[in-house]
């Protein structure tokens, strides 16, 4: 994988002083950016020469921007094209704007905002500062062509903010085009465009405009569906990638510093191979912190991101390259996930959920798997096994065998868990809010399903395993516990397939009481082996990946 010595990553600063800023300017540079956006008119000044002050004693490459306030970005996003044609600056004799539209436009800050703006703007180019960002309502032809006539070095840059109208794919390739044209024949020397997304289906025509563009393209989707247009703009050929500072966290940006520490976006290219977990929610997920160090210590030319997904059949319909190579299966969709592949694993089909697919590279097809059950199931075993050799009772059978399996939870994991337990020979009880959906999982496995209700009362003996493949206790209600602690004391062992946090309550609880306690990482750190191996159709690195999850979790 080649070093991409010429990618830029950038972050926005807003800020009230100078002072404020030229701080905010040092903490990107220390979380890795390597050129910053400086809203100036986030800064309250009373004459010009402040923020020459602050252009000449920055400490990083910049984008010089003064925006609007808020009503005239969503008067440009409801009437775009009357301004793309126009490249108005006023509005005063445009019939096809509604009289009040016109009226609000010239509220606020008004003409001083613009001459500002002009103002700042001039004195950026003058300053030789490397980008200069002009928004499009200020585009008035003759603004862009004094710029450029004025510069020596500094590159113009035209923005334009686009509301999708609430997503869900109106937003086509070719829309998309002819905005990006005729931003083109400003004249500008970068173009960008800032997309507000509804679904993460919505960001595949970026993905188009970044490799057909003609000339130095920016993106970026808002919106927590937005994420993968900066993670995954270096593979489509973007030139700036976006991420917020670390006290300033910014739905559908990556931290700055997971940019590099993470990601390593400036080493990849357009023959990287886009993995990564599908889920909703998604932020708890560890995998891009084991899965991308993993690719670089094997070598391996790969990206492995989050994925906020609301309808999984429409993002396999969107994104069916092959260049998506493979995925994990989170909640709510490993069972759905199953009606998406076109073969399925025999023993992930009788689960009836998948945790892991793979794109065949031979003939692009869907194949689903589910590495759950035995990440689970060897999780428990060997911490019986310990318990067994410990107590000089070791046996060549599976210390599940004849034990009571008590599982919360009725979902994709429950089900791994509730086949793996039965396959070893354990009697298997379910509770679920849906009681029926319980009842369904116990007939599968020859179970018992009992009323939710039931369960903190629930002790027909001693020494049972307990196993929650339920969300409570995830982050952020890490206060949250399944089973209450004097409800434990029935059980040898208990496992917590929550692994946000590490030491759930629920484990807490438990060890406190002398039972086994088995986390969720254990079952994270081998499923998250059995899916490498598919990834890549090799070894997974098992030391490597144990030591980055016990290092970063």
């Amino acid at each position: 994988m080649g070093f991409r010595s010429d990618l830029l990553i950038c972050t926005t600063l807003e800020c009230e002083t100078k002072e404020e800023m030229l701080a905010a300017i040092h903490r990107a540079k220390e979380e890795g950016a390597n050129l910053v956006e400086l809203c100036i008119d986030s800064i309250s000044f009373s004459h010009i020469s402040e923020v020459e002050g602050l252009l000449r004693q920055r400490t990083l490459p910049s984008i010089v921007s003064f925006r609007y306030p808020p009503s005239f970005f969503r008067l440009i996003s409801i009437y775009p094209y009357l301004f793309l044609h126009s490249f108005l600056l006023t509005t005063q004799h445009c019939p096809l704007i509604p009289k009040d539209a016109r009226s609000n436009l010239r509220r606020g800050r008004g003409c001083s905002s613009k001459k500002t703006g002009l103002q700042v703007l001039r004195l950026a180019v003058e300053l030789d500062v490397e980008f200069v960002q002009v928004e499009f309502e200020m585009a008035k032809e003759e603004v862009i062509t004094e710029l450029m006539s004025r510069r020596s070095n500094s590159k113009i840059i035209i923005s334009n903010y686009i509301n999708n109208g609430g997503g869900g794919g109106t937003l086509c390739k070719e829309k998309l085009g002819n905005i990006a044209i005729l931003l083109q024949s400003t004249g500008a020397d970068v173009i960008q465009l800032v997309v507000d997304v509804a679904y993460i289906t919505d960001v595949a025509p970026l993905f188009h405009l970044l490799v057909h563009s003609q000339v130095p393209l920016i993106v970026r989707a808002v919106g927590d569906r937005g994420l993968i247009s900066q993670l995954l703009g270096p593979k489509y050929g973007a030139i700036v990638v976006w991420g917020s500072l670390g006290d300033k966290p910014e739905l559908g940006l990556p931290p700055l510093r997971s940019i590099a520490q993470v990601y390593n976006l400036e080493f990849i290219n357009p023959d990287t191979k886009v993995f990564g977990v599908i889920s909703n929610p998604v932020g708890h997920s560890k995998g891009p912190l084991l899965h991308n160090p993993a690719f670089r210590h094997t070598g391996y030319n790969g990206i492995y991101v989050p994925l906020l997904v609301d309808n999984i059949k429409e993002f396999f319909r969107v994104y069916s390259s092959s260049d998506f190579a493979g995925f994990s299966v989170g909640i709510p969709h490993k069972e759905a996930a199953v009606g998406c592949c076109d073969e399925v694993d025999p023993f992930a089909k009788s689960i009836g959920a998948v945790n892991t697919i793979i794109r065949r590279p031979t003939d692009g097809k869907l194949i689903g798997y589910n590495t759950d059950c035995h990440a689970c199931i060897t999780a428990i075993e060997e911490a019986l096994r310990e318990r067994q050799i410990i107590n000089g009772q070791a046996s060549h059978t599976s210390p599940i065998a004849g034990k009571l399996f008590v599982l919360i939870g009725a979902g994709g994991a429950g089900r791994a868990m509730a086949f793996g337990a039965k396959s070893k020979g354990a009697r298997v009880v379910i509770f679920n809010r849906n009681f029926e959906r319980a009842k369904a999982l116990a007939s599968a496995v020859s179970g018992e399903a009992l009323p939710y209700e039931c369960l903190d009362t629930y002790c027909p003996e001693k020494g049972m395993i307990l196993a929650n493949a339920s969300a409570v206790g995830m982050q952020p209600n890490a206060d949250q516990t399944p089973v209450p602690k004097e409800a434990l004391k029935s059980y040898e062992l208990v496992f917590d397939a929550v692994y946000t946090p590490r030491n759930t309550r629920l484990l807490q609880e438990a060890a406190e009481i002398g039972a086994i306690v088995v986390s969720g990482v254990e079952m994270f750190i081998r499923q998250a082996l059995g899916q490498f191996k598919l990834f890549t159709g090799g070894l997974a690195p098992e030391d490597f990946m144990r030591k980055t999850v016990l290092e970063k979790f």
